[in-house]
């Protein structure tokens, strides 16, 4: 049995409400705590979800196959004009197909730094924003860091990912052709900058994620890729209306719901994860990446 079918249902239910910031760590636990499995208090299975992000790297910042380091670029119109980001190369020269690579809501933590170095190894030149960047950074734990987002204004943070897309797409190891990628908020975010970018977006893959406003899609100009896990029923409720947009509008678009999965399959430091499925999905994204940014 693995250590997701250890978990009850309810925990899990309960983790997503923490995760979405609609109950904080001391709710969760305290909720947790009461439930009974077996005779047994479920607290242990609510502590069993957080994150292990040591355990989970799966790139190591000195990795051969890729250079990593931090910058920083401007930001007009976002939270303080300035962004912070972390920018992965693949070894050689360039130019490179370009991805952004954008966080869920509690900044730039580090699975998604491994993601971006993912990407990297795969060959894009990988740019993961940290939108708390402008109110201190990243803290180093997600609770504070879901904190400090929620007190982001939610226009200038959406700005400083446009803003991070467009110097990703600029910047002088790009092929010129982007690529962005994003789970939960960040999924969202790359639904929204294929609104925002039209024709500057050549591809998006948003894991699951909300989605752009029915009125909005006919601005879509990106091929997208939309991943959902089966068991999300707040995301996936928005699909339908979605897809006729996208139809409607002659969005070239695929979608792929991976069977028994829960929202955050895709992110191994947790037991929400599922080995098969997230491997899937990547390689799917790299494949499409590939298909739509060769230069």
């Amino acid at each position: 049995m693995t250590e997701q079918q250890k978990i009850d249902p309810r925990v899990f239910e309960l983790y997503d409400e923490y995760c979405h910031g609609y109950i904080d760590r001391r709710e969760f636990l305290n909720r947790a705590a009461v439930l009974t499995v077996g005779g047994v208090s479920a607290l242990w299975m609510a502590q069993a979800l957080m994150p292990r992000y040591a355990e989970a790297q799966t790139i190591s910042f000195t990795d051969p196959r890729m250079k990593g380091t931090y910058v920083e670029y401007p930001s007009p119109g976002g939270t303080s004009g300035e962004m912070r980001g972390y920018l992965v190369q693949p070894t050689g020269d360039g130019p490179f197909p370009a991805v952004l690579v954008i966080h869920e809501n509690r900044g730039l933590n580090p699975h998604i730094e491994d993601v971006a170095r993912r990407a990297a190894v795969a060959g894009f030149l990988a740019l993961a924003p940290d939108g708390l960047s402008p109110v201190g950074g990243y803290p180093g734990n997600d609770d504070d860091g879901r904190t400090l987002q929620r007190s982001i204004d939610p226009a200038t943070l959406d700005q400083d990912m446009i803003n991070s897309a467009r110097y990703l797409k600029a910047h002088a190891l790009s092929n010129g052709r982007l690529g962005a990628t994003g789970f939960c908020w960040g999924g969202g975010m790359t639904n929204r900058l294929a609104v925002e970018l039209g024709g500057d977006l050549q591809a998006g893959v948003p894991f699951y994620g909300a989605t752009a406003a029915t009125a909005d899609v006919p601005k879509i100009e990106a091929s997208l890729m939309i991943i959902y896990a089966e068991s999300d029923p707040r995301i996936n409720a928005m699909w339908p209306e979605y897809e006729a947009a996208l139809q409607a509008n002659h969005v070239d678009y695929e979608m792929h719901m991976f069977p028994g999965t829960l929202h955050g399959f895709h992110n191994n430091s947790t037991p929400r994860y599922n080995e098969a499925a997230a491997g899937l999905a990547w390689n799917r994204t790299v494949g499409f990446f590939r298909r739509h940014l060769a230069g």
